[in-house]
């Protein structure tokens, strides 16, 4: 673990398995405390400034979590570490800690993501194969989250240059269908995971996994997809990172291509051929073409405005129904970093909820 000493990377591998510290949370930690170790130190003191109590992980968990990654074959990567996805890093909300097998140099040349639909139709799977096999011979590496359909069909054209993103632990294939086609990708490409061994994917790892594939990349590609669908969460952070978003049209009495269709509509760059794809992305330059999108800001607190928010005030502000972190800041008049401290208190302490959008609320527990 270069730059790294066991101390501190096992000290940051327990703060992010502990209760109600996401990627946001443990960034805002590391901001304020400087490493990981002082981090678990500070954490009770957060907590009772909260009004609440927190439990660490436990350390036999975090040992056991850390003897399966080696026995699995895997290896644990940091943000700030040198061989992090640099595209990625800059995403805000991030995973401090990814575990990987496979080749990460892939990570670090032009990815495109191709997304789509599970129930994708023949000519649709087809269409994903022959892109990907193309993208992956103009030196592009496609990145897909492993499931039926597209995902399993842009994997197979693109091999070995191929990143595979799983929403389970690194050493569970699912769909279990897909087995032969993971364990490829992690021998002859790279697969990364951002929960801990052993864990099942549930409903709400999709939609962590699916920022890891649009962080990875710079431009998503659709291939096809109903109006609900993953395909299109993918495709909006995609947006909201400031990547391209590109989309396959298709018929509009086929409601898998309602969602390309609606892209497209939105802002979304049409592709009809891989070179469509290659131009594109080949002159990206941080300014995508694709209107698609929906920036945000980053906050970056300075330690010197760390004061005048009490946890008790801001709480006062407060309901079940979520209101976004500037509303907060205008209504109480503290400074910025103030209010994202006690904020910060707060969730230690169980008494807060984060939702998407920069969102918060009281926790319903």
């Amino acid at each position: 673990m270069s730059q790294l000493s066991q101390a501190e990377a096992f000290a940051r591998i327990r703060l992010l398995r502990s209760p109600r510290i996401g990627p946001v949370t443990f960034a805002q930690l590391l901001a304020r405390y400087g490493s990981g170790e002082a981090a678990v130190e500070a954490l009770p003191n957060l907590a009772r400034a909260g009004g609440g109590h927190h439990q660490l992980a436990k350390e036999d968990a975090v040992r056991r979590e850390v003897d399966a990654v080696k026995r699995h074959g895997a290896r644990y990567l940091f943000h700030d570490q040198p061989d992090y996805p640099q595209a990625l890093a800059e995403c805000e909300g991030a995973p401090p800690v990814i575990t990987y097998r496979g080749d990460l140099l892939l990570a670090s040349k032009p990815v495109v993501a191709m997304v789509g639909a599970r129930n994708a139709s023949a000519a649709a799977v087809k269409i994903a194969r022959e892109f990907a096999q193309a993208l992956s011979a103009e030196g592009f590496v496609v990145a897909s989250g492993l499931a039926r359909g597209i995902d399993g069909a842009a994997h197979e054209g693109a091999l070995p240059k191929t990143i595979g993103v799983i929403a389970s632990g690194i050493e569970i294939a699912y769909p279990p269908q897909h087995a032969d086609l993971q364990e490829r990708i992690a021998s002859e490409g790279l697969l990364i995971a951002e929960q801990p061994p052993g864990t099942e994917p549930r409903g709400s790892h999709f939609p962590s996994r699916n920022r890891i594939i649009a962080g990875l990349a710079l431009g998503t590609l659709v291939v096809e997809a109903a109006v609900k669908s993953g395909s299109l969460i993918t495709a909006r952070l995609a947006g909201e990172y400031g990547r391209e978003v590109m989309a396959i049209p298709g018929s509009p009495l086929d409601a898998r291509s309602h969602g390309c269709n609606h892209l497209i509509r939105e802002g979304a760059v049409l592709v009809q051929e891989p070179a469509d794809v290659v131009e594109l992305l080949s002159s990206f330059d941080g300014a995508p073409r694709s209107t698609f999108r929906e920036p945000v800001s980053a906050y970056d607190a300075a330690p010197e405005d760390l004061a005048e928010a009490e946890p008790a005030d801001i709480a006062s502000l407060l309901t079940s129904a979520p209101v976004p972190v500037d509303e907060l800041i205008r209504q109480s008049g503290a400074p910025a970093a103030a209010v994202q401290l006690a904020l910060l208190e707060l969730e230690i302490a169980g008494r807060l909820a984060r939702h998407a959008g920069g969102k918060v609320s009281l926790s319903n527990g």
